[in-house]
């Protein structure tokens, strides 16, 4: 049997051909009954008749249960108001698998209730939309780096030394001896760097971080590369232009995608503007509300948005009161019952979304307003700069204190270090974090131990510095942050299929 897709109907209008794909929505009405299919890659409403296919195969028909697995047989008819804009018209079919009380009904569920089902909710047409943008940053990422003559290269995920000090990896028992699962593949990065002058690397990482913010994982993937005789700058360009060019493929391959999540490209198309470049101190000055941007103030503006949205939240409490005591009025049809609950559902989602924002603009407000200068910027301060920009911007040169080790002095005033951070904007904060690597080998077990780590671990480190040392920078790029900001997500969990994090082992 010849194997048919929904993403190729409009090569066969006209045609009849057979689907196989899985239940994702059923209706009936008299005489008919209404199959959405799914195949993984797309949707299609399949239109079965009782005057075409009979009573036996009618009453087989019905027995269709959402997400049981089919196999339809029709004519291709073109209808533009259908997903896809096509239908299949049903002379024949098949129950491959039956789906007896599928847990996740077409009503609202609790995010808790979602994750435990992570392995059915994948299923669904939002996260089907999140996992083809995912798959395609993936794609192009790739296609970046080998078109600029990269070589892609493996770190080990077993490791006995670590980047960033030991207190947020998990340690492993590696026959006998303590090992870490690896934060980050950069320093085995700079070694290859040395042999083929630049590589990058793509693969999991692990953080123990005990943190349940809306940002972190456990497991998570990173894109680290590396290039010899680089500096901050060169960094800083080829980041530019490596964001802008996995943006640019996106927006350029995935519109039906982004449209099924709801995403608002207006932001993303912004990409083909130059990225903002702030040093540390600007940056500070901003978030302190000392320094406008575009005329705009970073705490007055979260006063007057903290303001609006009280705002709309009495507006929305007095329509759901008002639609609520509509519905109960004696004598409303079935149809505007449903239509009023519809609209009930959707202020409901909206009420949740400002009462979040009505609690947390207080906390941004009290963090800009009591920034320390000196401190590493956190999740909030990321938020209070990022809301200012409509592209991303690259924060550089930070007191040396809050950086790794590794990072190179700047050589025009030594209280910094050549790191940079790139910040998302609309709030999501860094998605990059880079820099310039010291290659003065005496600096370098200086940091080594300032940081109260194991020296022995990072001889071979060391080495590298004493044999042929260049300049050289790299970059680190959290797959599912980036995969959080492009899709607009509310929280990184819905960036990856099977989220690891803290409190969460399963499914």
């Amino acid at each position: 049997m010849q194997k048919y897709l929904i993403k190729d109907l409009a090569d066969f209008e006209g045609q009849e051909v057979t689907l196989l794909g899985w239940a994702s929505n059923k209706r009936e009405s008299k005489g008919l009954v209404f199959v959405v299919l799914r195949d993984g890659t797309g949707w299609c409403q399949c239109v079965i008749s009782l005057d075409t296919i009979g009573e036996t195969l009618f009453e087989e028909a019905r027995k269709i249960t959402l997400e049981a697995s089919v196999s339809l047989t029709g004519l291709v008819v073109k209808d533009e108001r259908q997903m896809g804009g096509f239908e299949l018209q049903v002379n024949a079919l098949e129950i491959l698998g039956e789906s007896a009380d599928y847990p996740i009904a077409k009503k609202e569920h609790g995010v808790d209730f979602l994750m435990d089902k992570r392995h059915l909710w994948l299923r669904s047409q939002r996260q089907w939309a999140i996992m083809r943008i995912r798959n395609k940053i993936i794609f192009s990422i790739h296609e970046f780096f080998q078109s600029k003559g990269f070589v892609q290269m493996d770190a080990p995920l077993f490791t006995g030394n670590a980047c960033e000090g030991t207190s947020n990896l998990f340690e492993t028992d590696f026959y006998g001896d303590p090992a870490y699962l690896s934060q980050s593949g950069q320093l085995y990065g700079e070694a290859m760097a040395m042999t083929l002058g630049k590589i990058y690397t793509f693969g999991p990482t692990f953080r123990a971080e005990k943190s349940k913010t809306r940002r972190h994982l456990s497991e998570f993937w990173m894109i680290e590369p590396e290039m010899a005789f680089y500096d901050i700058f060169d960094n800083m360009d080829l980041i530019e232009d490596f964001l802008r060019s996995v943006v640019t493929a996106v927006l350029d391959s995935c519109e039906k995608e982004l449209a099924i999540i709801g995403r608002d490209t207006a932001v993303l198309k912004n990409i083909i503007k130059p990225f903002p470049r702030l040093t540390y101190d600007e940056a500070v000055r901003i978030i302190k509300g000392e320094q406008d941007v575009n005329g705009q103030n970073s705490i007055v503006s979260l006063e007057n948005e903290l303001k609006a949205v009280q705002e709309r939240i009495g507006l929305v409490q007095t329509e759901i009161a008002e639609r609520e005591a509509k519905i109960k009025v004696p004598g409303m049809k079935k149809g505007e019952i449903g239509f009023n609950q519809a609209q009930i559902d959707k202020l409901k989602q909206e009420l949740g979304d400002l009462q979040e924002q009505e609690r947390n603009i207080p906390q941004w407000l009290n963090s800009a307003r009591n920034f320390e200068y000196g401190n590493d910027l956190g999740g909030s301060d990321e938020t209070v700069i990022t809301r200012l920009f409509d592209v991303p911007i690259m924060v550089y040169n930070w007191p040396h204190e809050v950086k790794a080790f590794y990072l190179k002095r700047d050589p025009d005033n030594s209280k910094f270090a050549r790191g940079v951070d790139v910040l998302a904007p609309e709030g999501y904060g860094e998605i990059v974090g880079g820099g310039e690597r010291e290659t003065n080998e005496q600096l370098l077990i200086e940091k080594i131990n300032e940081h109260q780590l194991p020296m022995e671990a990072f001889e071979w480190y060391l080495d590298l510095r004493r044999y042929g040392t260049v300049p050289h920078a790299g970059f680190g790029l959290g797959l599912e942050r980036l995969v959080t900001w492009l899709c607009k997500l509310p929280h990184v969990r819905e960036s990856i299929p099977f989220p690891r994090m803290y409190g969460r082992l399963l499914p």
